[in-house]
């Protein structure tokens, strides 16, 4: 089997291509629960505390350059090195939302799955051979 026929019928197995679909949808499920965040929480987290921008929350660790605005952003960019623990507070805030979302889908999908299972199932229809044999077989017997 040649290295491309082999990878072909890897890729077409019904795991990898649930798995890529996963992956997208999960990076598209990613950022709207960043905006979320970065939209509408943390600017309600930040009003509360007083019009605080948690983004801005960081600790310069070296000297910033002369002519070098305070900005996080304009620090990196510069080069100095930050300790954001803003944007961190921000990101793991993300995750945790994320994360509960993740688990309550999990959690609604395996109830479902259980209510499928306990569900009896109806007798199947036995096949058209099988019908066909029982009514000759009470034909011959009468």
């Amino acid at each position: 089997m040649s290295f491309v026929s082999e990878f072909k019928a890897f890729a077409m197995k019904g795991n990898v291509v649930d798995l890529a679909v996963g992956v997208i949808i999960g990076a598209a499920f990613g950022k709207i629960v960043d905006s979320v965040v970065a939209d509408l929480i943390m600017p309600i987290v930040g009003a509360i505390f007083g019009g605080l921008d948690f983004s801005q929350f960081f600790i310069v660790l070296k000297d910033i350059p002369p002519g070098v605005p305070e900005t996080l952003a304009d620090l990196k960019k510069a080069g100095v090195p930050v300790f954001a623990w803003g944007s961190f507070l921000t990101i793991a805030l993300n995750f945790v939302i994320l994360a509960f979302i993740i688990f309550i889908m999990v959690k609604q999908i395996n109830r479902l799955k259980r209510e499928e299972a306990a569900e009896p199932a109806a007798p199947a229809e036995p096949p058209e051979e099988v019908v066909l044999l029982r009514q000759i077989r009470d034909s011959l017997s009468k």
